[in-house]
């Protein structure tokens, strides 16, 4: 790039996103004089969805601006607890995290989930049709200009993922209350009326049931119940 020379700076937390010139203090970026600073933000490895208050020469200003030769930019991160005005909380995740798809639903946070690879464009279409925040590790995706709302995913590790979520937008939890299989709401059942979906052992041991009200499958507290258990007494005691 020929043009404005800037002055840009990172926050710690966006140190994962940038060169590693750029990640300690203040660096010179030449830009092109027509884009806009959400672009150069982006061109510099920051998806929007993980840039907070953007800063020029101390003031804020919008992703539109097009930045000036000299001007001292400071990206920040996004405030936590981050809160989404303008619908209800809910969220999209793409193919790559089942398992946090299913603890959230476990703690009874609307969580829809593609188990197939349905494509960047589908999966951006569907948090705007349905104002879901998209849950990714893909850089790429997040940074789609069809999304309504968006969070990069910062750890692989399925537990540290709940945490960072939940830490982040703080949903209102209500274990047990939904489907871990399809994301649907859960009723109280009674014995004879899933006595048909049961297996002979189940049916003999156990008497307190669920269903879900949109596939029909059936919950009790089985073998795995101590240690899903565990993840939401975790989740409640620190988030709820």
């Amino acid at each position: 790039m020929n043009g404005p020379e800037i002055h840009i700076q990172f926050a710690p937390e966006l140190a994962l996103f940038v060169p590693h010139h750029r990640r300690a203090g203040t660096t010179a970026l030449r830009t092109d004089g027509v884009s806009t600073l959400g672009h150069v933000v982006e061109s510099a490895g920051v998806p929007l969805t993980e840039a907070g208050t953007l800063l020029v020469d101390g003031r804020p200003v919008e992703p539109s601006h097009v930045p000036a030769a000299g001007e001292h930019i400071e990206v920040r991160a996004v405030t936590r607890p981050q809160h989404l005005p303008g619908a209800p909380l809910r969220f999209l995740l793409d193919v790559h995290l089942g398992t946090l798809a299913r603890r959230l639903r476990l703690l009874g946070v609307d969580a829809a989930y593609e188990s197939e690879d349905i494509g960047d464009p589908a999966l951006a279409a569907r948090s705007a049709t349905e104002r879901r925040v998209l849950l990714s590790r893909d850089r790429g995706l997040l940074r789609r200009r069809e999304l309504w709302a968006g969070a990069y995913v910062y750890s692989d590790r399925p537990e540290e993922q709940l945490r960072d979520v939940l830490g982040r937008f703080t949903p209102r939890l209500a274990p047990w209350t939904r489907c871990t299989a399809c994301n649907g709401l859960l009723r109280p059942a009674r014995k004879e009326e899933v006595a048909d979906r049961l297996e002979g052992g189940t049916r003999s041991g156990y008497e307190v049931f669920a269903q879900c009200t949109a596939c029909a499958r059936v919950y009790w507290r089985g073998a795995h119940h101590e240690q899903l258990e565990s993840i939401v007494a975790g989740a409640v005691a620190e988030f709820g």
